[in-house]
């Protein structure tokens, strides 16, 4: 395997969990998966943003930088690939969606000061769905705080997340998902397997599934 920290991102209702549980079997991978539900501010950030963003916001980093930290320090001889369900970037590009201006400059201080002790992916694969389809994934799934989510909330998390992929340097491999079925389609599951065969330079490698 040429990759040890393979992170996924994507917008909510792209497959990010999913395509991770995938990986991290098929290579005998540590999986680090976001808990987002223990998040309390969650349902009520959905029934009133303005109200929770901020502790929903920092709550969210706390919890991202622990558990980094924790994936660092617990090395295992025998799981050598780790797979992450999220970029620790993930804090800032959602709390410039949800928080104003004054409270995002605030959390961007905060951000960059914790940000220094965070490693960054080896490769970071990139799941990009239209919001009809993040929709759809999100009714499926069926928790009862997503349920309402506006597609133009969706739109501008998907905005802010392309613009970040197109800035970094890190190697991305920009997946489109529009039709992705890792579970049901096992030509869809190979091409990301077949892609992280490969060497890359830094920055974006699109990846289209059949």
């Amino acid at each position: 395997m040429k990759y040890n920290f393979i992170t996924i991102e994507g917008n909510i209702g792209a497959g990010k969990t999913t395509l991770a549980h995938l990986l991290a079997k098929h290579y005998n991978a540590k999986l680090v998966l976001e808990e987002f539900a223990d998040n309390p501010f969650l349902p009520k950030f959905y029934e009133n943003p303005t109200q929770y963003a901020f502790p929903l916001e920092l709550f969210f980093m706390a919890e991202r930088f622990k558990q980094q930290k924790d994936m660092l320090h617990q090395k295992d001889m025998f799981q050598t690939v780790t797979v992450t369900d999220y970029l620790f970037t993930k804090c800032l590009l959602f709390a410039k969606v949800t928080l104003p201006d004054d409270e995002f400059r605030l959390y961007q201080r905060l951000f960059e000061i914790i940000n220094q002790q965070i490693s960054q992916p080896d490769i970071l694969i990139y799941l990009h769905a239209p919001v009809t389809k993040l929709q759809a994934n999100i009714k499926k799934r069926n928790r009862s705080y997503e349920q309402n989510i506006p597609d133009d909330y969706l739109f501008n998390i998907q905005e802010t997340y392309t613009h970040y992929i197109k800035q970094h340097h890190i190697k991305t491999l920009f997946v489109d998902a529009s039709n992705a079925d890792f579970l049901g389609n096992e030509k869809h599951l190979q091409v990301i397997y077949d892609a992280l065969d490969k060497e890359y330079e830094d920055g974006q490698h699109f990846i289209t599934l059949p």
